[in-house]
């Protein structure tokens, strides 16, 4: 799933989470769709894979998600 021979990379969790990343970055606290937005506005990406992407960078333990349901990058 995360770089499978049998697609092309643009289409991997790994490549499109670091979208995800660079996103957050530019805004370091913002709710799902705020977050989904931006990344689309800089690359094309559907929410599903959007979602998958933000459940791998929170296992991975380089997203949280606060009390009020706003994403921010750990430390």
């Amino acid at each position: 799933m995360l770089l499978p021979d049998n697609i092309h990379p643009e289409h991997t969790v790994y490549y499109n989470g670091a979208f995800v990343l660079q996103s957050l970055q530019k805004n370091a606290n913002c709710t799902l769709l705020e977050l989904y937005l931006q990344t689309k506005n800089q690359h094309e990406i559907s929410m599903p894979l959007f979602v998958l992407c933000l459940d791998w960078l929170y296992l991975l333990n380089l997203v949280s998600i606060s009390k009020d349901g706003r994403f921010e990058l750990c430390s």
